[in-house]
Order: structure tokens, then C-alpha cells, then sequence
């Protein structure tokens, strides 16, 4: 009896004290979730999305890149700026984050998936580890090129109040100062020497 049915799996599934399954079936799907799966996947979840499948394969081929230009050296080193590998896989590095930026900004207009959240954990943590090892262990990061005109404009601004303040006194109008003796003081002056006179 299909009417049953519901009731049956459910006697099923939460006869057991811990209920096992059902517990695991929340688990999985909270995980599922939480780490954005669907949307690697396409809308109707039967494969991976053109743009994982990109993404990936670029990923793939900047760490081959990596290896093959290490020279024989244990990827994870202190680190040091290995010029083969910044020089040999720059091209194949900025595509891939290119396409990651590209990812993120379509992601959040809903993407090839229909979600509008942020990218599968799959994509992310690839982003990841690429950006790890292109920066700290092979030390390959661009100085960013605005360095001098920040300096120049920095320096300008904090040489204004220094323009303004000269510029305000080198043009106001100096004004001597003139000492008027009260009168108050020669008449008491002369009240003294009328003191003397009499005295």
C-alpha cells in the first residue's frame, strides 16, 4: 500500500536509538551544502560545469607547470624566488586566476549552475593552494607597480600644510607694534614731582 510506504521507511529508518542513517543523511547533506557543491555541477546536477571542467584543467596544468620547472626540488621548501617557475608558468598561472576572478564574479549573478553563492569548496581550495605556492613557496608575488606614484602623492599632501602655512605668513600683513604710554601715567608723574616740590 503506497500510503504505508512513508510510514514503513520511517519506522525503518528511526528504529534504532541512534538512528544511524538518518543521522548521517543530515550530515551529508549539511555538508553538501555548507561546501557549495551544486555549483560545480550543472543545472540539472548530471556532470560538472563547463567552467569547473576549465578551471580544473588549467589548475592541472599549472601544477605540471610547477613540477617540471622545480628542477628536481621538493615543492615544499622555505621560500625562495625560483625564476624558472615565475618566468616559464606566468601565462598559465594568470589565466587560471583570470578565470577564477571571472568564476566569482559570474557566481555571484547566479552562473552556470542557477546558485548565486560563492564557488564549490573544490574550486576554492584549488585557487588556493595554486596562490600558496605561486607566493610563499615560490615567492614569485609582482611588486605592485603604484608604488611611486603613492609615494609622490603621499608626499605632496603632507608637504601642503607646510606650503600653506609659509604662503599665509610670507603674505600677511606684518603690523608693527606701537606702545602708547597711557596719559593716566604722566599725570601721576607730575602729581609726584608737585609732591616733591611741597615736600
Amino acid at each position: 500500500n503506497s500510503s504505508e510506504s512513508h510510514n514503513c521507511a520511517k519506522s525503518i529508518l528511526t528504529s534504532d536509538r541512534l538512528q544511524i542513517v538518518v543521522t548521517l543523511s543530515q550530515f551529508f547533506n549539511e555538508t553538501w551544502e555548507a561546501a557549495n557543491c551544486a555549483n560545480c555541477l550543472k543545472n540539472n546536477s548530471e556532470g560538472l560545469s563547463n567552467s569547473t571542467v576549465e578551471f580544473l584543467d588549467l589548475f592541472n596544468k599549472s601544477l605540471t607547470c610547477f613540477e617540471q620547472n622545480v628542477q628536481g626540488q621538493t615543492i615544499y621548501l622555505s621560500p625562495s624566488n625560483d625564476t624558472e617557475v615565475c618566468k616559464n608558468c606566468n601565462e598559465t598561472y594568470r589565466m587560471l586566476n583570470d578565470l577564477y576572478n571571472n568564476l566569482q564574479r559570474l557566481n555571484r549573478q547566479g552562473g552556470e549552475s542557477g546558485y548565486s553563492a560563492h564557488l564549490c569548496i573544490d574550486v576554492e581550495d584549488a585557487m588556493n593552494i595554486t596562490r600558496k605556492l605561486w607566493s610563499r613557496t615560490f615567492n614569485c608575488s609582482v611588486p605592485c607597480s603604484d608604488t611611486v606614484p603613492v609615494i609622490a602623492v603621499s608626499s605632496f599632501i603632507l608637504f601642503l600644510p607646510i606650503v600653506f602655512y609659509l604662503s599665509s605668513f610670507l603674505h600677511s600683513k606684518q603690523k608693527k607694534r606701537i606702545l602708547i604710554l597711557p596719559k593716566r601715567i604722566q599725570s601721576n608723574a607730575s602729581l609726584v614731582n608737585i609732591q616733591e616740590k611741597y615736600s
